[in-house]
């Protein structure tokens, strides 16, 4: 009997996306994350209430932990703030700084669609991001 509190607890824990990150151009600043389930709120989450949105070291981002709200469609996307503004710094139409999505879909003018950066979170995961940088 003991054991059956354990065991609901644990199967009720929020599942948990493991992220690593390959390719940033130097451990400065912070990575801005945004995971959402919102296709709307893609990619920035600032309309999305929902989402989980944090800052992690650039120095620790090879590997790192998100905890989802629950099982679902999420996509998740990544900005290397080398100088900790809390923004993407952007050169005319182009980013200053690195960016990085959920399964890595290729880049044409402007981020790529939720769909093509989004998968399915039923259970604790891993996702590798590669960092790309335009200037």
């Amino acid at each position: 009997m003991a054991l059956l509190p354990l065991l609901l607890t644990a199967a009720s824990a929020p599942p948990t996306v493991e992220v690593g990150i390959t390719g940033l151009r130097n451990d400065k600043g912070q990575i801005l994350v945004c995971l959402t389930t919102n296709p709307k709120a893609f990619p920035d989450c600032s309309k999305d209430k929902a989402s989980v949105r944090m800052a992690v070291k650039a120095v620790d981002a090879g590997n790192f932990l998100i905890h989802a709200p629950a099982d679902g469609t999420y996509a998740l996307a990544v900005v290397h703030d080398e100088n900790a503004n809390n923004k993407m710094d952007m050169a005319l139409f182009l980013p200053k700084e690195g960016f990085g999505f959920s399964r890595n879909p290729s880049i044409g003018m402007g981020p790529p669609s939720f769909k093509s950066a989004s998968f399915a979170v039923t259970g604790d995961m891993r996702q590798s991001i590669r960092m790309k940088y335009m200037l």
